[in-house]
């Protein structure tokens, strides 16, 4: 990157799911995250178990880290990054009008409940995609990613 770069080199992201229902949404979002230029992904209250069908070998390229509640991510979370929750709400900043910070730690609900208030509460920011309909979890998370990789330049993994 470019020293007149607005996000120095120091920027960067993970994401993750929280309640996740399903294995397959995990690993489909573990490989949005890495050819996206994500440092991380994680899940909450639900650990991955591999998928056979995994031909980036995702868990060889970026880690997967996993907390067992709400309480144990924010006492980890990054110097620096906010925790970002994606949830349809009426405050929620729509995601195409928001300014991605340059760390961040994006949050996403589980498939059928999303994320409880409690949750939302604990979020320094709320982003919501356009629509009033419910998107696949790893879906509405690869357009998070790519929002914020269109505003903010990133390294993306070479495809070897």
């Amino acid at each position: 990157m470019t020293s007149n770069n607005k996000y120095p080199h120091t920027a960067f992201y993970g994401i993750g799911i929280m309640h996740a229902r399903k294995a397959e949404n995990i690993g489909t979002l573990w490989r949005s995250a890495y050819i996206m230029g994500a440092s991380f992904i994680f899940t909450v209250d639900r650990q991955y178990k591999k998928q056979s069908s995994d031909v980036v070998t995702t868990p060889s390229r970026i880690p997967l880290y996993h907390y067992k509640d709400l309480s144990d991510l924010i006492a980890h979370l990054p110097y620096g990054a906010p925790l970002i929750g994606i949830e349809m709400t009426d405050k929620a900043v729509l995601v195409s009008d928001f300014e991605h910070p340059k760390r961040a730690v994006y949050l996403l609900g589980s498939e059928t409940n999303g994320l409880s208030q409690k949750t939302i509460d604990s979020c320094h920011y709320t982003i919501k995609l356009p629509g009033n309909f419910s998107l696949n979890v790893a879906v509405a998370g690869s357009i998070v990613m790519h929002d914020r990789i269109s505003k903010i330049p990133h390294v993306l993994p070479d495809r070897v």
